[in-house]
C-alpha cells in the first residue's frame, strides 16, 4: 500500500498512475487543497468513482464513448444537498449521459460567494459529484463561465438551475448554432448551500 499527497492539479495524474500500476486510488480526506490518497488494490466502488473524473483536455476521447444525447450542466456544488441531487437527477433524465463541469477553486472564488468559499476544494467536490449515480463524467473549468468548454465539447442539451433567462446566455447561442437546446430547471425550494452555512453559523 502506498500513500500519496497531491494538490488538486495532481488529482487526475495520481489516478492515472495508480491505474497504470494496477491499483485504484481512494480519497480519504482533504485539507486546504491537498488530497490525501491511499492506493489500495481495487477497493470496492472506488474505480467506479475515479473513472468518472476527467480533465478537460481528455474529454473529447471520453465523451466519444458516452451515449447521446449528452446533457451538460455546471456549478460549484460546494456542499451537496437534496436540492442538488434532485436537480442533477432531473438533468440526467433529459438525455442519455450527464457531464458536470465544476468551477475550479479559483473560478469559484471569483463568483463572490464569500471569502471562505468554496468550503470543499475542487478535488473533493469532484469525488463527491462522481459518486452520484446521475453523473456520467465530471470535469473542471477555470474560466468565469463554461462557454469555452461548451464550445469545445458541443453537448446536445445545456441545463441550468434556477430562474435563468436562457435566451440571454452566450452559452445558449452556442448550442442553438448547431441545433442543441438550453433550458432551466427550477431549484428545489428551501435548499441552498448559502442557507445551510447561515444555519450552521447561527446554531454553532
Amino acid at each position: 500500500m502506498q500513500k500519496r499527497v497531491c494538490d488538486d492539479s495532481g488529482l487526475v495524474a495520481a489516478t492515472a498512475g495508480a491505474r497504470a500500476s494496477g491499483t485504484q486510488p481512494l480519497w480519504l480526506n482533504s485539507t486546504h487543497g491537498s488530497a490525501s490518497i491511499e492506493v489500495m488494490s481495487d477497493p470496492a466502488g472506488t474505480a467506479t468513482i475515479t473513472n468518472k473524473i476527467c480533465p478537460s483536455a481528455a474529454l473529447a476521447q471520453r465523451l466519444a464513448s458516452l451515449p447521446r444525447p449528452l446533457v451538460f450542466t455546471n456549478g460549484v456544488f460546494d456542499v451537496l444537498h437534496r436540492g442538488h441531487v434532485l436537480y442533477l437527477a432531473q438533468a440526467r433524465a433529459l438525455g442519455a449521459s450527464l457531464l458536470v463541469a465544476l468551477n475550479t477553486d479559483a473560478s469559484a472564488r471569483r463568483l463572490g460567494k464569500g471569502p471562505d468559499r468554496p468550503l470543499n476544494n475542487e478535488a473533493d467536490r469532484a469525488v463527491v459529484m462522481a459518486a452520484l449515480g446521475s453523473t456520467s463524467l465530471v470535469t473542471w473549468f477555470d474560466e468565469d463561465t463554461p462557454l469555452e468548454l461548451i464550445t469545445l465539447i458541443r453537448p446536445d442539451i445545456l441545463v441550468k438551475g434556477g430562474d435563468y433567462d436562457m435566451t440571454k446566455l452566450a452559452e445558449t447561442r452556442v448550442l442553438e448554432s448547431y441545433g442543441g437546446r438550453a433550458l432551466a430547471l427550477p431549484f428545489v425550494d428551501g435548499y441552498s448551500t448559502t442557507a445551510l452555512m447561515k444555519k450552521a453559523r447561527h446554531e454553532g
